[in-house]
């Protein structure tokens, strides 16, 4: 208990002890910097992962339009692996870990890319019933919705070339946010082969099953 003589004292010594701790602003940028960091490292490291991806799909889409000029040459077909091994080099350069995955679908013209197979639509629900007969296009001997062949085709064919890559972000961010580690791109480019030869006749083949 302050005896009552030396509460006055008491009472300035208080005040005056406030009054320095609220003017001392020793440490207060450390902080501030703790509280403020977090945000600002996750706005730079988003930015470079967002930059990142939008470079690597940048070459990727140089790199499939160079391949794909190269492969509708009479060449192609036989320099095929050839391409596909220089288009993953220009990915693996700014995405070393980078997995690349190659598709090639020819058409005997741009009016048949990505158009199914014809049938016989005997019930009219206006889709493809396993009891209905079709027309087979690829040879595969079943009906398909993209009637597309695998390969480069041959002459005066049109060809559909998508490479698929897919890298580990080297930022964790997608995780923390439920959004998976890995990014996934695509990149899709359409040509003609030169007529180089007499284009083949693709005949359908008739099936019912």
């Amino acid at each position: 208990m302050t005896h009552p003589a030396l509460r006055p004292a008491s009472r300035l010594l208080r005040r005056t002890f406030a009054s320095r701790l609220l003017r001392d602003r020793r440490g207060v940028s450390a902080v501030e910097f703790g509280m403020t960091a977090p945000i600002l490292f996750l706005v730079v490291f988003g930015t470079l992962q967002i930059a990142q991806g939008y470079y690597v799909l940048t070459v990727l889409n140089g790199a499939v339009n160079s391949a794909a000029r190269k492969s509708s040459l009479q060449t192609g077909p036989t320099n095929a692996s050839t391409l596909d091994g220089l288009v993953t080099k220009m990915i693996k350069y700014p995405m070393p870990n980078a997995s690349v995955t190659f598709t090639r679908k020819n058409y005997a013209e741009f009016s048949a890319v990505g158009m199914p197979e014809d049938y016989s639509d005997t019930n009219k629900n206006g889709q493809y019933d396993a009891t209905e007969c079709f027309v087979d296009m690829n040879g595969n001997g079943v009906w398909d919705s993209d009637m597309g062949t695998s390969g480069l085709g041959g002459a005066n064919d049109a060809v559909v070339y998508t490479v698929s890559v897919s890298y580990k972000q080297f930022f964790g961010f997608g995780k923390m946010f439920g959004l998976p580690e890995t990014q996934s791109m695509h990149s899709t480019t359409i040509l003609k082969n030169q007529p180089f030869a007499t284009q083949a006749t693709r005949t359908g083949v008739s099936i019912c099953p």
